[in-house]
């Protein structure tokens, strides 16, 4: 299905990098209430602030992967997650724990950064990215196991963060350096410019909210389990890797079929889908009930998640829309931890999974007509699809097959060369003959 010859497995492992922090976001959350004199609003805020830092990384740093180089970036950001990560994990009181996590954050938004645009730039940037959403998965799932037998204290999943971008830094020396612009043409303008802006736009709006909705309930994924569906820690990071070993598989589910749907139906199917699973998890009061909602939503999520990279980076090669819809992403994700937990302590967490299951709905709209608009089903080559009342050849926007559009119909034209061809000149009305055998030269008939 994947071969190894054309993975981008330094890539790979700076995203996973670079997501595991959001993927902990539970129990990094719940261990910060648990472990500070924190109260849980407070320790969502926390997380909230992690998650913000990072979302601004990916915005300034967007435009300046290629002038400062991948491989300084990616150390550099790796370097402040160890740094803020690691002292997070080591310090005491609260503020040195909120700065080492802001810190970390930007760590990992700045390594995130550099693996999304260079993802963007390969020739299947779905698979690139199912790759490290396999990745990420499989190392927050034994994180989770993990965890709950290491003893009390917010540390551990900290700790967890720092070392692997740790181990993530020598793999960036295959990464490319600075790479020098090249001189600028006047041909050159239309490039520089956002291709699909519309598109990209109404996508990126949408996405904050489609982050918002999944964080705020994964945020407090902990406290629903251990409150709500009276389960031990255990049995919840349990729950948590089974979930999370579901989210490989739908992963690799994903990876296999590839863009043989297109975009717009798992995109906007498997959203509704998601709102589904959103309001059984929030509802849970036991063990079946939890496990169910957490273990089909994050066998969902991830494979929506892995379209949604597949279709911004689709918009533009240099993978400038990525970056800038995966920080939008980024703001919502930030802000999930905190309304959760201010939507669970007002109206409770079924009322909470209600809320967010319909807000789901909302914005699933908008994000399917992108997909349908940009990214849907693939077109046969020479296919004419009609946008904007404006007739256009689009070619098929399959793997291996050139992703730019042929030229439109009404577009100024090619001239034309004429080349002259030597062919035979006409026979004659008299080198015809009747059908039959021919007869020989000096043979007369009876006639004659």
């Amino acid at each position: 299905m994947f071969s190894p010859r054309t993975t981008p497995w330094p890539l790979v492992a700076l995203f996973t990098a670079g997501y595991l922090a959001p993927y902990l976001l539970p129990t990094v959350v719940g261990r910060l209430d648990a472990g500070l004199p924190l109260t849980a609003t407070q320790a969502g805020a926390v997380g909230s602030a992690l998650l913000l830092s990072s979302a601004s990384a990916g915005f300034s740093l967007a435009s300046r992967v290629e002038r400062i180089g991948a491989r300084t970036l990616a150390r550099i950001g790796l370097t402040l997650a160890v740094l803020g990560y690691g002292g997070a994990a080591l310090a005491g009181s609260v503020p040195a724990v909120v700065a080492g996590a802001v810190l970390g954050g930007f760590g990992s938004g700045t390594a995130t950064t550099v693996a999304a645009t260079r993802i963007a730039a390969q020739a299947d940037p779905h698979r690139a990215s199912a790759f490290g959403l396999l990745g990420v998965s499989a190392l927050a799932g034994a994180v989770y196991l993990t965890v709950p037998h290491l003893g009390a204290g917010h540390g551990q999943p900290l700790a967890a963060i720092a070392l692997t971008a740790l181990a993530v830094w020598p793999l960036t020396g295959r990464l490319p350096g600075r790479t020098a612009p090249a001189p600028a043409r006047r041909d050159d303008a239309p490039s520089r410019r956002l291709p699909h802006l519309r598109s990209g736009l109404v996508l990126a709006a949408a996405m904050p909210c489609w982050s918002l909705v999944q964080n705020s309930l994964w945020g407090v994924s902990g406290r629903i389990g251990l409150t709500q569906a009276h389960l031990s820690e255990a049995a919840v990071g349990a729950v948590f890797a089974v979930a999370l070993g579901a989210g490989l598989v739908g992963v690799l589910g994903a990876g296999a079929l590839g863009p043989r749907l297109g975009r717009a139906l798992p995109i906007g199917g498997g959203t509704v889908l998601i709102a589904g699973c959103i309001v059984v998890s929030a509802s849970a009061t036991g063990l079946g009930s939890f496990a169910a909602g957490e273990i089909a939503w994050n066998a969902l999520y991830p494979i929506v998640l892995s379209y949604l990279i597949g279709l911004a980076a689709s918009l533009d090669p240099r993978g400038r829309w990525a970056v800038l819809v995966g920080s939008a992403s980024s703001l919502g994700t930030a802000a999930g931890p905190l309304t959760g937990s201010v939507l669970s302590a007002q109206a409770g967490f079924p009322a909470m999974g209600l809320v967010l299951g319909a807000a789901l709905l909302v914005v699933a709209v908008p994000m399917t007509v992108v997909a349908l608009h940009t990214g849907g089903r693939p077109l046969l080559p020479g296919a004419v699809r009609r946008r904007g009342g404006t007739p256009a050849a689009v070619v098929a926007a399959t793997t291996g097959a050139p992703n730019g559009p042929v030229p439109q119909i009404g577009a100024p034209e090619q001239p034309v060369v004429d080349i002259p061809v030597d062919t035979p000149a006409p026979p004659t009305r008299s080198a015809y003959d009747t059908a039959g055998p021919r007869r020989a030269a000096g043979m007369t008939g009876a006639g004659d």
